[in-house]
């Protein structure tokens, strides 16, 4: 695993958190953005995915 994968999965982490706290889903009804831990993966690995690009 090259350095732009660990900032990718790094900033997409980050990202998911962001999301998470601005957007999230207030009602709960969402099954992914309710939940901070998957929103962190989610956006750890689409980070991970986008940081492939660069390869």
């Amino acid at each position: 695993m090259a350095w732009y994968n660990i900032i990718g999965i790094a900033v997409g982490g980050v990202a998911g958190i962001l999301y998470n706290k601005k957007v999230g889903c207030p009602s709960g009804a969402c099954p992914i953005t309710s939940n901070l831990h998957l929103t962190i993966l989610y956006g750890a690995a689409i980070g991970y995915l986008i940081s492939n690009f660069f390869n």
